[in-house]
């Protein structure tokens, strides 16, 4: 599709623009400088972060520049929560954040060369440090109605609570400043970001037409996505675990994995057209494929493979795509490596013992029954298993040759209700 916003709002990416007709000129015009920010306040970007990734990702295959900004500034601040303050970070911390943030975002973007598309990366605190307290009050904050200031959702959901410091109520300043920055730096005529940031991109839009009067470079615009929320109500990008993020460090490619095929039926469809680089043809054909025959999963795997291939590498991804098969029986258990079994492990509900019990023991402590009576009749019935093959004795006792990796024991009653026992 030659028209970026329209491909947009098929995916149903678009939840806010401030004029859309002069955006698809500009577009068409192009190729436009485009820009979103990440704040480091954590050690790793997480899987909410990728829409935004991945839409700047969109825009540089369509013909558009990317600026990658990380704040190092505003990190140090943290924008608003609805809810509460946040704990300010040590600036030795931010600083490390910041540059895993940057590796991170260096993977998803082409910075080689010195094209109009190649990407910049950025960092707020290079133009922020230098600002005194004199010229952030007389040159920028002039510009800052505190009326509108105090309209904004944040500051008035927290008004009614315990209150927002001075601190968090700048933030908006400095953000806006960010953008007239790189307006004048690097023409930058757009900035994106979840709907929960328009009013910090309206009120940059507005520091730029009242100090620039949009020149040179223009109209500047703005454009928000829709932030994601899973169809049973619960956060997107959060597991019983806490937050899937990128970094194998904090979870593993297999948990990653993993992630993407437990996906909801409901949910797959829109996560396909999100983050997804597959033709619109060829996601209408999953939707289909999955509409008619859920059982198959075929969408949840599509997506699974490409986002772990995409954010892990194609070895990677081939290795969580092997352990998945094998813990339910599809693939060889014994052929897995030891930080395989342990990411795959580190998922499933598991108990740890100092010496190997019985099959009924091992059941009822990795809560895959609850009795064992229950785990008796499981191995009557046919469906328990100890590595993936199935127990017929009723009384039989788990020996070091179950054993992978002289650790791990892996369980499973049923088809797919998995645990682990650990030695040791």
């Amino acid at each position: 599709m030659t028209d970026i916003v329209e491909d947009l709002k098929w995916r149903g990416l678009v939840a806010q623009s401030t004029d859309e007709d002069a955006l698809r000129k500009a577009f068409a015009d192009g190729p436009v400088t485009v820009y979103a920010g990440f704040d480091p306040t954590a050690a790793s970007l997480h899987v909410g972060h990728l829409t935004i990734v991945l839409t700047l990702r969109r825009l540089q295959q369509a013909g558009h520049r990317p600026i990658a900004l990380v704040g190092g500034a505003t990190g140090l601040i943290g924008d608003p929560k609805p809810s509460a303050e946040r704990q300010l970070n040590e600036a030795s911390t931010v600083l490390d954040w910041t540059g895993r943030i940057r590796t991170q975002l260096s993977a998803f973007l082409d910075f080689d060369g010195d094209g109009p598309t190649t990407a910049v990366m950025a960092n707020n605190y290079d133009w922020t440090q230098g600002l005194d307290a004199i010229s952030l009050l007389r040159d920028l904050g002039k510009h800052f109605s505190i009326n509108q200031m105090l309209a904004r959702d944040t500051v008035k959901s927290r008004l009614g609570g315990e209150g927002m410091s001075y601190t968090e109520f700048s933030y908006v300043i400095l953000q806006s400043n960010d953008y007239l920055e790189l307006y004048r730096r690097h023409g930058c005529t757009l900035q994106i970001g979840g709907s929960d940031q328009w009013g910090n991109i309206t009120a940059g839009l507005d520091l730029i037409r009242r100090v620039t009067g949009n020149q040179p470079h223009g109209q500047a615009h703005g454009l928000t996505t829709n932030l994601l929320v899973k169809s049973d109500g619960t956060k997107f990008g959060k597991t019983e675990g806490g937050a899937v993020w990128l970094d194998p460090e904090l979870t593993t490619p297999y948990a990653f994995y993993q992630f993407w095929l437990n996906s909801d039926d409901r949910d797959v469809s829109r996560y396909l057209r999100i983050f997804s680089f597959r033709s619109h043809e060829e996601i209408e054909e999953l939707e289909r494929e999955s509409a008619e025959r859920p059982a198959g999963r075929a969408a949840q795997r599509a997506l699974a493979e490409e986002l772990t291939t995409l954010v892990h590498g194609a070895d990677q991804c081939a290795a969580a795509v092997e352990a998945s098969r094998a813990l339910f029986g599809q693939g060889d258990l014994a052929a897995l490596d030891a930080p395989t079994v342990a990411s795959a492990v580190a998922e499933l509900p598991s108990a740890k013992v100092d010496a190997l019990p019985t099959v009924v023991d091992a059941l009822v402590a990795t809560e895959l029954v609850a009795s064992k009576s229950a785990a008796r009749r499981a191995i009557k019935e046919g469906g328990a298993y100890v590595n993936n093959t199935k127990v017929t004795d009723e009384d039989a006792v788990l020996t070091d040759a179950d054993l992978l990796h002289g650790r791990w024991v892996l369980l499973r009653r049923g088809k797919r209700n998995l645990g682990a026992l650990e030695l040791g």
